[in-house]
């Protein structure tokens, strides 16, 4: 006989309580996971392995863009990974905590994957996997001003400036892309600020998800923001569906996207977070864009400029500091 089954809704009532206190006592001491106290061997397999995944997802993206465009894109990308992901939410016995909070939980899906994965899709069809993972890296900016603006949270000098140096380092990467940054035929501004778009509601998502879901399991948090994101995309999706059958590549690349780069790369950082601590696992953004740019090098023969790089780097220097990762100490 299951825990508490045979005595009662008093005894089940309690039963999902204590469930639910476990699996917030669980979050909550992910915060109070001390960095130094973590050897190397525990993290940084995953460290690597999730930038690599989500790194390669720009690649993938692209793959599966060309032939589903971009709205039917993220549809099958957020959907595949919705699906791998319920098991293990069935498993944890959080599906009750779903329940409870779907309708939070899709409103995070619409702002961290519906939107974003659309505004991708275009992006990577007109510039770079590399210029595009570069300007990914430009989230911790937005969910800086956006959390300072909406939670009232402390922007000191040194994250004001950080974000000034990092939206100047956007600025020297959008004069980088072919055609300029301009937006007649052949330009690719729209792609850029699609790609700024995206790190923009990435941001949003974050406040929102800091300001209502706070304490939430993050498995219930990442399943129902995926399932919240399928249900958004299912209308737009099938009415934009390609006339011709994608080939099988575009469903490879896609399968891959979903199920690796999307719920097994979420499974890992949740564990990175369990291990390091949030500060850590969220370095992770700053290694990104060094495999998608490998990868795009490799693989579709891109080119990395000398400006790409320099860009790149003062949109790192600014996240880093805008994050608080690292600060400017005033000297007296």
């Amino acid at each position: 006989m299951p825990p508490c089954a045979g005595r009662g809704w008093r005894a089940h009532g309690l039963c999902r309580w204590s469930g639910a206190q476990k699996s917030l006592a669980l979050f909550r001491s992910c915060s109070h996971v001390s960095d130094a106290s973590v050897p190397w061997r525990q993290w940084v397999p995953d460290f690597v392995l999730l930038a690599l995944l989500w790194g390669s997802s720009f690649l993938f993206m692209r793959l599966g863009a060309h032939d589903f465009g971009p709205v039917a894109t993220a549809w099958v990308r957020v959907l595949l990974a919705a699906l791998m992901l319920t098991p293990v939410l069935v498993w944890r016995r959080e599906v009750g905590l779903l329940l409870l909070h779907w309708r939070k939980t899709f409103v995070v899906g619409v702002l961290s994957a519906g939107v974003p994965f659309v505004l991708y899709g275009y992006a990577l069809l007109h510039i770079s996997t590399g210029m595009s993972s570069i300007l990914n890296a430009t989230t911790p900016l937005f969910g800086a001003l956006i959390a300072w603006y909406w939670l009232g949270d402390r922007l000191n000098a040194s994250r004001a400036l950080g974000l000034a140096i990092g939206f100047a380092g956007v600025v020297l990467l959008a004069s980088e892309v072919p055609g300029g940054i301009g937006f007649q035929s052949g330009g690719s501004g729209l792609a850029v600020l699609a790609c700024l778009g995206a790190t923009f509601f990435y941001g949003l998502a974050g406040s929102f998800t800091k300001r209502y879901l706070q304490g939430i399991p993050s498995m219930v948090t990442t399943s129902g923001s995926l399932w919240g994101a399928s249900l958004f995309l299912t209308l737009p999706a099938l009415l934009l569906w390609p006339d011709q059958t994608p080939p099988w590549r575009a469903w490879a690349a896609l399968g891959v996207a979903g199920f690796l780069c999307t719920a097994l790369a979420y499974v890992l950082y949740f564990r990175l977070m369990s291990r390091t601590g949030p500060a850590r696992a969220m370095t992770v953004t700053y290694l990104i864009p060094v495999f998608a740019n490998l990868i795009g090098i490799v693989v579709l023969d891109e080119v990395v400029t000398h400006w790409m790089l320099l860009g790149g780097l003062v949109v790192v220097a600014g996240t880093a500091l805008a994050s608080g990762l690292v600060g400017l100490r005033a000297r007296l």
